[in-house]
């Protein structure tokens, strides 16, 4: 599906050198070190550079919001969509102060939205169908999807773009993402599902009964990617999946962002293991099972800040942090350069 390879680590001494050759005690930049690492693996070259760099909103509906276990109807979705446009979410606020374009892809809302520069139209349907009762989406729609993400950072990458960072809006895609990684890991329902955007315990007691009816509905899609998405998924975490799989082909950096974010990560290091070498996770969400999500994925993300909004926020906070890591790279002096004995 995708011809993904591993960073070539044969500079990885070299690069190693030039980072506890800085004119620093080793490790005192923290996980900026790390960082500075990864990127370095990833581009092969001696100046890292971030070019264009692209935050990617993909939104679409969930059937499973009809069941009111979200603080907001369906119809938020579209709203949300319009004020994306619009230029006043928190994703957009933090993309102007970074410097970061932002695109949003209809995968698949309920609503309908006016032609748009910044809007990228690849629905798959009006919404996802309920999967506490039926799939999801089929199979084929899977791969549609993967292929419609890829699309879209295909293009970008064409552009000029070696960074993207995803985001998602869609009611009810917490439930889909904690089902996803109920199925995937073979983990109970309550070690998954949170109370997302700030569901009350009633709503929260139902929202887990319907994800543990879906996962012992789809048992038999357990572990399997391409069926857990078939089974459970939304259309944006599927194109987020593609997206996210077409970066790493593209050795671009890849910023990921929450819960519903790394539950399409997961998905594509299922899918292909060589993923991982161009995640960088940028912040631990509040949401339960982040944690879990991220243990498993062995990573260690830059921030926490408590967030829990989605819409690629923390991906975006995060950016400065990674020209951070680009600039110690490339212009801190060495030891020798600055004349400092140790």
């Amino acid at each position: 599906m995708f011809t993904i390879y591993p960073v070539d680590k044969t500079q990885s001494i070299h690069i190693k050198k030039r980072i506890d050759n800085k004119t620093k005690p080793i490790g005192a930049l923290g996980q900026l070190e790390p960082l500075a690492e990864q990127l370095a693996l990833i581009q092969q070259r001696d100046t890292l550079t971030i070019d264009n760099p692209h935050l990617l909103i993909f939104a679409a509906d969930h059937g499973i919001s009809q069941h009111g276990i979200s603080i907001a109807p369906a119809e938020v979705t579209t709203q949300m969509v319009h004020n994306f446009l619009a230029g006043g979410a928190a994703a957009n606020c933090f993309c102007r102060s970074n410097n970061m374009s932002l695109k949003i892809v209809d995968a698949g809302i309920l609503g309908d939205v006016d032609d748009h520069p910044d809007l990228i139209r690849l629905p798959l349907g009006k919404g996802t169908q309920d999967f506490t009762t039926q799939d999801a989406m089929s199979l084929d729609t899977v791969q549609q999807a993967i292929s419609a993400g890829a699309s879209v950072v295909d293009s970008l990458h064409q552009s000029g773009t070696n960074l993207v960072a995803f985001g998602e809006m869609g009611i009810g895609n917490t439930s889909s993402a904690a089902a996803i990684m109920a199925l995937l890991l073979n983990l109970p329902a309550d070690a998954c599902t949170g109370h997302g955007t700030g569901i009350d315990d009633s709503q929260y007691q139902k929202k887990l009964a319907l994800i543990r009816l879906a996962c012992k509905h789809h048992y038999s899609a357990t572990g399997d990617p391409l069926k857990v998405l078939s089974a459970v998924g939304g259309f944006e975490i599927a194109q987020i999946t593609g997206g996210i799989l077409q970066a790493a082909e593209n050795r671009m950096i890849i910023l990921v962002d929450g819960f519903i974010v790394t539950a399409a990560a997961l998905l594509a290091v299922a899918i292909n293991p060589n993923v991982i070498d161009y995640l960088v996770f940028c912040h631990h969400s509040e949401e339960a099972g982040h944690h879990r999500m991220l243990q498993h994925l062995n990573a260690s993300p830059l921030l926490n800040l408590s967030l829990r909004l989605g819409e690629g926020t923390g991906a975006v906070l995060a950016l400065p942090l990674i020209k951070a890591a680009c600039a110690f790279y490339n212009d801190m002096a060495s030891f020798d350069d600055a004349g400092v004995t140790v």
